[in-house]
């Protein structure tokens, strides 16, 4: 893990992404125990911000933090998210955006990204990370990553991966397989050093500086976010074939 080699040292990640993409599933994945509650449900299991830790073999001790899908249904959301930054008494390292392969890219996706940029600014690109669950769905098909984003990629999509320097992994958090658990994991790590490294082993400074938000400003940002949703499949509904 090269600089992150020590067990004492601490990584804070931070899980965020749209109701039902497998955020809660994904932080069990990385645990490597269930920590979080996971479920399949129509609407979304965790409500608060969690902390839970792990201390990896031969590694770091990794604090990761669930949150709830922006657009939940609840207006605590932004708050929630913004908690989180209090939960990280270290700071952040990396904020994980989780994406799954088995729904396509929508318009709250792309929603949650801008949001997340308008309450802890634009530089929060820098610590970013895409997982993308339903590893074993592409494996199912005989597809990689990058076969399913040849073919599944919109422009919005595409846009995110760039500024967030392309830094992508694959996760199965179904998969039974020990070795395919520690490797998705390690990919993971390793691109966490790389955005550790990329700037300068500050945890997550320019993202603590954007933090002081008020209650006002929080719901102005949900509300702008969700009539930007709102008006995008209101274009896309009446756009003609």
């Amino acid at each position: 893990m090269g600089k992150y080699s020590s067990s004492n040292e601490a990584i804070t990640l931070v899980l965020v992404g749209r109701t039902g993409n497998g955020k809660s599933a994904t932080g069990n994945s990385i645990l490597g125990r269930k920590a979080f509650v996971s479920k399949t449900r129509s609407s979304g299991v965790t409500s608060v911000c969690e902390l839970q830790r792990t201390n990896m073999k031969d590694g770091p001790i990794v604090n990761v933090i669930d949150t709830p899908g922006l657009f939940a249904g609840t207006d605590s959301a932004g708050k929630e998210i913004v908690k989180c930054i209090d939960m990280a008494k270290d700071g952040i390292h990396a904020i994980i955006l989780v994406y799954s392969v088995r729904t396509r890219f929508s318009e709250e996706e792309q929603a949650t990204f801008l949001t997340l940029q308008a309450l802890f600014g634009h530089k929060i690109v820098d610590y970013m990370i895409v997982i993308f669950t339903g590893g074993d769905e592409l494996e199912y098909n005989e597809e990689t990553l990058d076969d399913y984003l040849g073919r599944e990629c919109p422009q919005p999509l595409k846009d995110i991966l760039i500024l967030c320097g392309n830094r992508k992994v694959l996760f199965d958090n179904r998969t039974q397989d020990k070795t395919k658990k520690l490797g998705q994991v390690q990919q993971l790590l390793n691109l966490v050093s790389m955005v550790i490294s990329d700037n300068s082993g500050r945890p997550g400074d320019s993202i603590k500086s954007q933090t002081n938000a008020t209650d006002v400003t929080i719901i102005t940002v949900m509300e702008t976010s969700k009539a930007f949703v709102t008006n995008i499949i209101a274009a896309n509904r009446f756009r003609k074939p």
